[in-house]
């Protein structure tokens, strides 16, 4: 990665699993206690990474091989999701992600976060990490009555940070977050540490830019 590719922009928006917090241990954690509960053999946490980024979907689809059109699947994210309220406090930033948001903050451009995670999870989980006190918007997967990779949470960030969305990039670790992004009419950019999916070609994706680390960002911000 090299060069200036968003000199103009005046907000960076986020997601969240995956790009800006390291939440696979946890969600992994919770999907695993859903197995041995039920007699079945733990899985490492090294299954469950890959699918971290899709929450519920991707962690009863490793665990059980459950996809949202099963019948049982309401019922067992109900579960999942009870196991992981109480566990989610233990997650992290990645690191380099405090020293970005701090870059982002002296620099001036306005940031937020826009992530798939419902409310219940995103909104303690934010408010219980320091580093997202300066966020000027925090958008869940029910703000809106659509989700990524709908655009309509990209652009209700972009609303209340009162920045055009033309003046926006979004930063994810997800497929759908590129495709939300462009429908949006924002600069994206592929968090290639993130988890990506099992078997995704990130390249293909067609993100406007690629970071292997969180403060590779400002250099596209031209901040290195």
């Amino acid at each position: 990665m090299s060069g200036v590719l968003f000199p103009k922009v005046q907000a960076v928006l986020f997601d969240l699993d995956g790009t800006l917090i390291d939440s696979a241990p946890d969600l992994g954690a919770a999907a695993d206690k859903m197995r041995t509960d039920r007699g079945l053999p733990s899985l490492p946490s090294e299954r469950y990474r890959p699918m971290a980024g899709a929450g519920a979907r991707g962690m009863l689809g490793e665990a059980f091989g459950m996809a949202p059109d099963h019948p049982d699947f309401p019922v067992m994210r109900e579960e999942f999701y009870t196991n992981y309220e109480a566990c989610m406090a233990r997650t992290q930033p990645f690191d380099g992600v405090a020293r970005l948001l701090e870059r982002i903050v002296h620099e001036r451009f306005a940031w937020g976060v826009v992530t798939n995670k419902p409310s219940r999870f995103t909104e303690p989980l934010t408010r219980g990490v320091a580093l997202f006190a300066t966020a000027g918007a925090v958008i869940s997967g029910d703000t809106t009555p659509h989700a990524k990779p709908h655009p309509a949470p990209l652009l209700e960030a972009a609303a209340r940070l009162g920045v055009a969305p033309g003046d926006c990039i979004y930063v994810g670790d997800d497929e759908r977050d590129i495709q939300a992004g462009h429908a949006a009419g924002m600069g994206t950019v592929a968090a290639l540490y993130g988890y990506l999916g099992r078997k995704q070609d990130a390249n293909a994706w067609g993100a406007h830019a690629a970071i292997n680390s969180p403060l590779e960002l400002l250099q596209l911000l031209g901040r290195a």
